[in-house]
């Protein structure tokens, strides 16, 4: 994420950023949700981003939820401000099998320096939804130089 000045709009400012995140363009996601202490981010399904049995690569889904995670703690702050994650803890729960995938961030704990923020990853089949990671992402709000 970027330390360019933007507007005062959260959603314009997290938009503005994932837009400079060539990672998220390299995968194919993208935003789908941004609400104030909470992003989802969505992935098509790409056989190129599978690991040998099929499922989405544990490192593209710790990817999209990392993101997910610091760009919901993002919403909270003010212009000026951005984000860096300094940690975060996930659990795979499901192999991730799916036509799509929405990664979750939802703040749990707002702060002036540490956020912490929940995170799920969701493999769609059709409607069917199975939650495959679910972590906690700390997020550091950051002043750029």
């Amino acid at each position: 994420m970027t330390g360019h000045q933007s507007p005062s709009d959260p959603a314009a400012r997290v938009r503005a950023s994932f837009e400079q995140q060539s990672i998220m363009r390299l995968l194919g996601a993208g935003l789908d949700v941004v609400e104030p202490g909470r992003v989802d981010i969505l992935l098509p399904y790409r056989a190129d981003l599978c690991q040998q049995n099929g499922f989405l690569h544990a490192g593209i889904s710790t990817t999209i939820a990392d993101s997910a995670g610091g760009y919901a703690a993002f919403t909270l702050f003010g212009p000026g401000e951005d984000v860096l994650t300094s940690e975060f803890k996930m659990n795979f729960l499901a192999p991730a099998k799916g036509d799509r995938f929405v990664a979750s961030g939802r703040v749990v704990k707002p702060g002036k320096r540490l956020s912490i923020c929940q995170v799920e990853v969701h493999a769609y089949e059709g409607e069917q939804a199975t939650m495959c990671v679910i972590g906690l992402l700390t997020a550091v709000r950051v002043t750029p130089r």
